[in-house]
């Protein structure tokens, strides 16, 4: 089976062509890496916000300390949306520990000063 992506590792953005474990179209390695992890086992890193109990901030920014795979992106999205902490939080604090059993956690990208 053939799949085709754009590059993101740089700004050329090649067109890559991923046919029987080999990546065509790359000008460097890491597109040919990264073809071979979008055709074989996609992941990404997943931003968000979650809630906070304060009356004045709502809402606080949040990603996933690492990538994820591309097919639990939504119930990762359900776990943040279950969070709603206290203030004070710290920028990097985590906020969801090894969510889902992925090796990943949840941190606050932003505090609260």
């Amino acid at each position: 089976m053939e799949k085709q992506f754009i590059c993101i590792c740089c700004p050329r953005g090649c067109h890559l062509t991923y046919k029987d474990g080999v990546v065509t179209g790359n000008t460097c390695p890491r597109g040919a890496v990264y073809g071979v992890q979008e055709a074989t086992n996609p992941t990404r890193i997943v931003t968000s916000t979650f809630k906070v109990n304060d009356k004045v901030i709502h809402v606080l920014p949040c990603k996933t300390s690492g990538p994820i795979p591309k097919g639990k992106i939504f119930e990762v999205m359900q776990e943040i949306d279950k969070v709603n902490i206290p203030l004070p939080v710290e920028e990097h604090q985590v906020i969801i520990a090894n969510v889902l059993n992925l090796g990943v956690d949840i941190i606050a990208t932003k505090g609260s000063k």
